[in-house]
């Protein structure tokens, strides 16, 4: 069996999500339909981030195991007919038979996208969070070099019950850029729903209504409901995985 890793730019606003969802629109589901038609095969597909719905993604990292003898450039050319426009491979090689897109990942990367100022944007709605209450970008940056090394951070996770919340955050950066505020996070994996309840809390920071001690409180908490609200899933994107 030959083991083919693609590289996957989409844009998430109409999906359920990466993961397969039975009878509802997924970014995998449409990946194995596709692929299974062009080998004529039934493909599983290992994404390397279960990306939310509505979450975007400019580096997903997929491998699937096949018989085919295809060059993997011929599925880049196969697929550009049969999956929609708004889900594009980018890139596609053989890799070896133990590569696994998620197990085998160092590393992957964020970003969050707010758009800061009174009015929303026409454009770019779909790929940012407007929020048009003014923000205090040094102390949004002060907060998140808090969460850089490794911690505990069930106070950021879903609220379910996972097993291990410690994960190692490598680079958490918060800049401005004319209207733009980008919230780059890095680290060896993430829980669900970890970036956008760091940022909701991290608008608490931006807006006066929390304190840098405060924030570092709630992480060393490891307690959910003292977080802030998760922000909205449109203005993330899953930048890159790293091997």
């Amino acid at each position: 069996m030959n083991n083919v890793m693609l590289v996957v730019e989409y844009d998430g606003s109409g999906y359920c999500g990466f993961q397969l969802q039975r009878g509802l629109p997924t970014i995998q589901g449409e990946l194995e339909q596709a692929l299974s038609q062009i080998t004529g095969e039934r493909i599983r597909v290992i994404g390397a981030g279960r990306t939310d719905a509505g979450v975007h993604a400019a580096g997903q990292v997929v491998n699937f195991k096949t018989a085919s003898k295809l060059e993997p450039e011929v599925f880049i050319r196969a697929l550009k007919s049969l999956i929609p426009r708004d889900i594009v491979v980018k890139e596609a090689k053989q890799v070896p038979t133990n590569f696994h897109a998620r197990h085998s990942a160092r590393n992957r990367e964020y970003r969050y996208v707010i758009l800061n100022r009174p009015f929303p944007s026409a454009l770019v709605r779909h790929l940012v969070y407007h929020y048009r209450h003014p923000l205090n970008v040094e102390a949004m940056c002060k907060a998140c070099q808090l969460l850089v090394g490794t911690h505990d951070f069930a106070s950021f996770s879903k609220g379910t019950n996972a097993v291990n919340t410690v994960r190692q955050v490598q680079r958490a950066d918060c800049k401005k850029d004319g209207d733009k505020i980008y919230i780059d996070l890095e680290a060896n994996a993430f829980l669900p729903h970890m970036v956008r309840n760091i940022v909701g809390t991290l608008l608490w920071v931006g807006g006066g209504k929390l304190d840098i001690a405060g924030f570092e409180n709630i992480l060393l908490a490891r307690d959910r409901t003292l977080a802030g609200p998760t922000a909205p899933a449109h203005g993330l994107c899953l930048i890159r995985v790293n091997y």
